[in-house]
């Protein structure tokens, strides 16, 4: 089975916000948070994905999930690759 990390950006007008997050199936996930049945944080919003990076094991896309959540220079970055 495989695993992905993603990060999503809310497309409410007003809100500049992101989420990450790994799933195995990141468009289902994404509908849940669309949905506000995803992760408390995103409730409220709508999202769209932004990046997804695939991986073989949960562990290392939790070890990455937890890598983008706290390294901001990586989030910035992938946002401004999605801005182009």
């Amino acid at each position: 089975m495989s695993y992905f990390v993603y990060l999503l950006k809310s497309i409410t007008p007003g809100i500049n916000k992101t989420y990450a997050g790994y799933s195995t199936n990141v468009q289902k996930r994404l509908i849940k948070h669309n949905s506000n049945a995803g992760a408390k944080s995103t409730r409220g919003y709508k999202w769209k994905i932004i990046y997804q990076k695939k991986f073989e094991t949960k562990s290392a896309a939790m070890s990455y999930e937890h890598k983008i959540k706290k390294d901001k220079v990586l989030r910035k970055r992938i946002l401004e690759e999605f801005d182009k």
